[in-house]
């Protein structure tokens, strides 16, 4: 295990490296004032900036909402056309943002995806699920992110706050205070929630709980492999039950305050299940994918068939799951056609089209076509297959939550997206394997482990 590991964390030395010096390159390119915007307009002619004139010019046609959604409060319904001094500063701070987003968008997706593990390693501990014994160990080597996702998720949260960016638009003071020509009504009525203290203390109570989670369920786990009796297993057992209610409880209010405030004027209630469907369908795969890898290199000697097959059902299940949230919420959404929640929709199908029904495709067709088959299931190049695009699936879906509020129509995937990407991904491999050396992959004293090393059907 320790070669294997070795090779892995070296690669993922290598990704973070490469993407750190990606998104350095594309960053020092970013425009750094108006000059530099008009500089890059001019150079595009009627491309980048011919975009930016025809929606101002267009704001009658998709109302005063959708304005001011894509401008980030600068219309509030009175439908002002910005003059072009007011646009260069707009698309600057869109510019501004990017790296920002980049670094959100690819910090998020793998922090959830270590989140989502604990919460379906909860689940096997709650449900006494006799299959899975054999994967806690690989389950617990992709939790062992969740700390360090923790710290990098609450300094890119403090950052918001602390205005060294600005994604969180609804954190600006001139949005609350009456009087001001920025006097938004509708953020100042939530501003007794959306604020930058109390946005901070639930972000720490989540995160802390969370972690807090983590470090007993562990504990519980090495005493049990080193204990007498099942004592440990059935704290385990209650741990995972209390932990389940307090998670299904903070992921949703953590999926408003983290991803559906960036767009303060748009909710769905629907919101907090369709993060969570994306969270545990990417977090299965990643079990399934190092498993298979573990496997393939001689270790994790009892899984079978039969255990990659159950993964993949779970991959299947949650994709379809995460496809019927997704069309509730648009489907009802676009059929009342209110303004105030159609213009979220309006925005992504008119500026991000290509992402938009390309996730749709990457995270319903395609996963229904390869899993949906039973024997499929059993053929790991299939699984590998289906995941690896399951995966980028929900990166584009996580991408397609982020970027319209936060950057606009000054969207592109560049440099410093990859970059981003990969030094997550790096960071990511190189935590989840180095964690896999710490212990034996295959539990010793679990009560459950010979109904597992037998499962077969």
């Amino acid at each position: 295990m320790y070669t294997l590991s070795k090779n892995i964390r070296l690669s993922a030395f290598i990704f973070m490296a490469v993407g750190a010096v990606l998104f350095a390159v594309d960053y020092m390119n970013m425009p750094k004032n108006v000059e530099d915007v008009a500089a890059m307009e001019a150079a595009h002619g009627d491309g980048h900036g011919g975009g930016h004139d025809t929606a101002q010019a267009a704001t009658a046609d998709h109302g005063a909402g959708h304005e001011a959604v894509a401008s980030h409060g600068e219309d509030h319904g009175g439908g002002h056309v910005m003059s072009k001094e007011e646009h260069l500063e707009h698309t600057l701070g869109e510019y501004q943002n990017k790296p920002w987003s980049a670094l959100y968008v690819a910090a998020f997706f793998f922090f959830m995806i270590s989140l989502g593990c604990l919460a379906f390693y909860a689940i096997q501990y709650a449900a006494q699920a006799g299959w899975s014994p054999l994967l806690l160990r690989v389950m617990e080597g992709i939790t062992a992110y969740l700390p360090w996702g923790s710290v990098i998720m609450f300094l890119l949260l403090a950052a918001g706050m602390f205005h060294l960016n600005h994604m969180f638009h609804w954190n600006d003071p001139s949005l609350i205070e009456e009087g001001n020509e920025h006097y938004d009504k509708i953020i100042a009525g939530k501003s007794g929630y959306l604020n930058a203290t109390w946005f901070l203390v639930r972000a720490a109570i989540f995160l802390v709980g969370w972690n807090l989670y983590r470090y007993f369920a562990l504990k519980f786990s090495k005493n049990q492999d080193e204990g007498t009796d099942n004592k440990w297993h059935k704290k385990s057992f209650k741990a995972a039950a209390a932990f389940l209610v307090f998670f299904i409880y903070t992921e949703s209010v953590m999926s408003w305050d983290w991803i559906m405030s960036l767009d303060p004027h748009w909710f769905s209630t629907l919101f907090g299940w369709y993060v969570f469907a994306g969270m545990m369908v990417c977090a299965i795969t990643v079990i399934a994918l190092i498993a298979m890898i573990l496997k393939g290199a001689g270790y994790l000697e009892n899984v079978n068939d039969s255990h990659i097959h159950d993964l993949a059902k779970f991959m299947f299940g949650f994709s379809i799951f995460w496809t019927y949230l997704w069309f509730s919420q648009f489907m009802l959404i676009w059929y009342s056609n209110i303004p105030e929640e159609v213009t979220y929709f309006i925005q992504r199908i008119e500026d991000y089209n290509l992402p938009f029904f390309g996730m749709i495709v990457m995270n319903f067709i395609f996963p229904l076509l390869i899993l949906m088959n039973s024997d499929f299931k059993r053929v790991n190049w299939f699984v590998v297959m289906a995941g690896i695009v399951i995966l980028l699936g929900h990166y584009v879906d996580i991408f397609n939550m982020v970027m319209p509020a936060t950057v606009g129509k000054s969207w592109s995937f560049g440099f410093v997206e990859i970059g981003a990407l990969m030094f997550f991904f790096g960071l990511f491999v190189l935590v989840v394997f180095t964690a896999l050396t710490k212990r034996p992959l295959e539990p010793k004293r679990n009560p459950l482990i010979e109904e597992s090393k037998h499962f077969h059907y």
